[in-house]
């Protein structure tokens, strides 16, 4: 469900404030960004396949966690941005240290996601 469907929807979060659909979104794109970057990362058979296979798996599941916002919690919502900004970081510690073109790509795709979600915590934690 895109931020305009939300928006129509009214839909309200349950014991949270309405969020920032557009800034929700962005963090959605970029959560799958960093999804497919670290998958394809992960298939070079590099050292950093594994952190990269974790971090698409948690870009995932955040991803579709905001899209489900039924039963999210701000402390529940907190801790999955810190636990996907967490993998981010490992994934993009490790690419970092590789001279590959595509660790590099991921690397810039993990930023952006852990970017992103540092802006969705800094809007809740403003917003509370």
């Amino acid at each position: 469900m895109d931020a305009m469907m939300m928006e129509q929807a009214g839909m309200k979060m349950s014991g949270m404030e309405m969020m920032d659909m557009q800034m929700m979104q962005a963090c959605m794109d970029a959560c799958a960004a960093c999804e497919q970057a670290c998958t394809i990362c992960s298939a070079s058979g590099m050292d950093c396949a594994a952190a990269c296979m974790n971090c698409a798996d948690m870009c995932n599941t955040m991803m579709r966690s905001m899209m489900r916002m039924q039963g999210m919690t701000p402390a529940a919502m907190m801790s999955m941005l810190d636990a996907c900004m967490a993998m981010c970081q490992t994934a993009m510690d490790m690419c970092m240290a590789s001279d590959d073109a595509m660790c590099r790509m991921c690397a810039q795709s993990c930023q952006a996601c852990m970017d992103a979600c540092m802006q969705m915590k800094q809007a809740m934690t403003a917003a509370a």
